[in-house]
């Protein structure tokens, strides 16, 4: 006989109950960026560490180019957070407000999402356009090819942004409130 704890608690529950969420399957433009993104950056990067471990001989591209994927799969990755509507937030006050109150207090969020990534869209660009005379450090490809991802990035944050305000709007964000607590609980 083993000596140990068991499984389950004092009155035979189980100590830890876990359920997986059904797993669905999106087809949006941003998902499959991003998931072609991250397969070339596997692969660039084991294309890496193969040159470089076993062959003894790296290829000086693959550091920079993977670096700056993983900045391009960054600002994808936030279009589909902002689609799926998983960013951090804060709902204290959103809890504790009455619905009226946590209507309006959800549309000066949208209003301030929709402002920020809007100057983030404007800034990308502008920066993309100052980047065009720079060249890569390894490859002599201007800059503004890698800014460029990064604008793109952010028009589709802002694409997805427009999107969840004009669905809120249309509903007057009852929807938004019914749907405050939703997310990831941790204790």
């Amino acid at each position: 006989m083993t000596k140990g704890r068991s499984k389950h608690d004092v009155q035979g529950q189980p100590l830890i109950v876990a359920q997986d969420q059904e797993v669905v399957i999106e087809h949006y433009p941003e998902d499959w960026l991003a998931f072609v993104l991250f397969w070339s950056l596997a692969f660039i990067v084991f294309l890496q560490f193969y040159t470089r471990y076993i062959l003894n001989d790296s290829l000086a591209w693959t550091e920079e180019i993977a670096r700056y994927g993983l900045m391009w799969i960054t600002f994808i990755g936030g279009a589909i957070v902002i689609r799926k509507r998983a960013d951090i937030a804060v709902e204290v006050l959103l809890h504790l407000s009455p619905k009226g109150a946590a209507r309006v207090l959800l549309a000066i969020i949208d209003v301030i999402k929709l402002g920020f990534v809007g100057l983030l869209s404007y800034f990308s660009v502008t920066i993309t356009e100052r980047m065009a005379l720079q060249t890569m450090t390894v490859i002599d490809w201007p800059m503004s090819y890698v800014y460029g991802g990064v604008a793109l990035g952010c028009f589709l944050m802002l694409a997805r942004q427009l999107q969840n305000f004009w669905r809120n709007a249309r509903n007057g964000w009852r929807e938004a409130v019914d749907a405050i607590g939703s997310g990831v609980v941790v204790d």
